[in-house]
């Protein structure tokens, strides 16, 4: 592009004014490294390929939209973040983020252990072969037929979230002899910098106990009165896509302090404490997260100092990422369908997929990156926003983001960063039907869920 091109494509030469884009990249056909998986990379004829795949072979076999996730850098994220917090601590992967049973066997072949918040994740890493001893139970409102459920298969950890469920828990587990090993979850009124709706550790919201109130403190009590309760430790979690430690900080210090204060009125140190997840990952250049071994050792020193002044041992620690194992993983696969330019504002490109697919950017006013991956091009920038299908003005996909200006109906186009919630948080508005997930890995492709048909919303529609 010549220097006095205008960034947003020619078609935006005149219209736009000065600072109401970001500079668009030096290089359209450039993947960063920080927001695409590990083994995605542009070929010799120009096309992108991941686990030695091209992408237009994945989309002639499977079709579009498609989630492709990258196997072998799963694995790799996952052993990054089992190596960097060691044996003397705990991993376990956040299944909302998304669970399917491939996902659970290669969590179980990589050491790790998992989180699930509700009966279906629990019947995926069931059914997949993950001991119940390696999970534990999330969830704010868990009825009696999931707690049976989970005391009956032996489930490792509840995660208890109210007094109602304190006696729930402790009936059920005396009624079958078992002594149901918990944690209690609490707000240590630490928010982190996040999303509104996405932050979890203040004190207006659903989840947990309040420390500052005393709710957390009672309910030590109440789990401590109960033979059928072995109160392990205690569970904070202080929100999502944080990308520094300083919140965790604060609320290892307060959790801390409750530890201590468990000791001075029952005379018992709870050997374990699981500081939640919510570690960021990069959905653009402009995100800079931090590595597992940077946060282990972070955290780590975070414990050690805090109990140490609290003259405390040093509980075994317990995490529990999600999104930064399996968000970087994978991308978005389209089909470009049509091609709009509104003189003034932008181009507006259409895919074959949209908000049904990945809601988060209607939801959260989430950022995404976006490339063109069916082949090279040397035209100039073009501002766009991709949009999805639905009848829904809402539905957009990617806000702002530069594409080349030769783009056309039946290119191919990408979004990277989709691997965390994009198809836990599918729907079927409009009766679309969710994507397939496809798993790439040295050179094969394989479907592990696959896509759904109109048979299958009419055999669930009974008429």
């Amino acid at each position: 592009m010549s220097r006095s091109a205008h960034p947003a494509g020619p078609r935006h030469g005149d219209v736009l004014p000065e600072g109401h884009y970001q500079a668009p990249p030096a290089d359209l056909n450039a993947l960063d490294p920080k927001v695409w998986s590990r083994t995605v990379a542009r070929d010799a004829a120009g096309a992108v390929t991941v686990g030695g795949i091209d992408v237009r072979t994945l989309a002639a076999e499977f079709g579009t939209p498609a989630y492709v996730l990258d196997e072998e850098d799963f694995r790799t994220r996952a052993r990054a973040w089992r190596d960097a917090f060691g044996t003397g601590a705990d991993v376990y992967y956040a299944g909302k983020a998304f669970l399917s049973k491939a996902v659970v066997r290669w969590l179980h072949e990589e050491g790790l252990n998992l989180d699930v918040c509700s009966p279906g994740e629990l019947a995926v890493a069931l059914a997949a072969g993950m001991p119940a001893e390696r999970i534990a139970l999330h969830g704010n409102n868990k009825s009696v037929d999931e707690l049976e459920h989970a005391v009956k298969s032996g489930i490792g950890h509840v995660v208890v979230d109210s007094y109602e469920e304190i006696e729930r828990l402790a009936a059920i587990a005396a009624r079958h002899g078992v002594r149901q090993q918990v944690l209690i979850r609490i707000t240590v009124g630490v928010e982190a910098h996040t999303h509104e709706f996405i932050a979890t550790a203040h004190e207006d919201q659903k989840f947990g106990l309040s420390l500052t109130g005393g709710a957390a403190a009672e309910a030590v009590r109440r789990v401590l009165a109960h033979d059928s309760l072995e109160l392990r430790g205690i569970h904070s979690h202080i929100g999502s896509q944080i990308f520094d430690t300083a919140g965790f900080e604060v609320a290892a210090r307060r959790v801390v302090g409750l530890l201590a204060g468990i000791r001075d009125e029952h005379g018992v140190e709870l050997p374990e404490i699981d500081l939640g997840g919510g570690l960021g990952i990069a959905y653009t250049s402009d995100d800079d997260p931090r590595e597992p071994a940077e946060i282990a050792a972070a955290l780590g020193e975070i414990v050690r100092r805090e109990c140490a002044a609290a003259d405390l041992r040093a509980p075994r620690l317990s995490v529990e990422p999600g999104r930064a194992i399996v968000g970087p993983t994978a991308f978005t696969l389209y089909e470009v369908g049509t091609v709009k330019p509104l003189e003034g504002l932008r181009t507006y490109v259409s895919v074959d997929g949209g908000m049904s697919d990945n809601i988060r950017t209607a939801l959260y006013d989430a950022e995404y990156s976006v490339a063109l991956v069916s082949r090279r091009s040397d035209a100039e920038p073009m501002l766009v926003r991709v949009v999805g299908k639905h009848c829904e003005s809402g539905d957009i996909v990617v806000r702002d983001a530069f594409l080349p200006a030769d783009l056309a109906a039946g290119d191919l186009i990408a979004v990277p960063a989709t691997g965390a919630y994009c198809r836990s948080m599918a729907s079927n508005y409009n009766h679309a039907l969710k994507p397939p997930v496809l798993a790439v890995r040295d050179g094969a492709a394989r479907v592990i869920v696959r896509r759904e048909t109109e048979e299958d919303l009419l055999r669930l529609d009974i008429g």
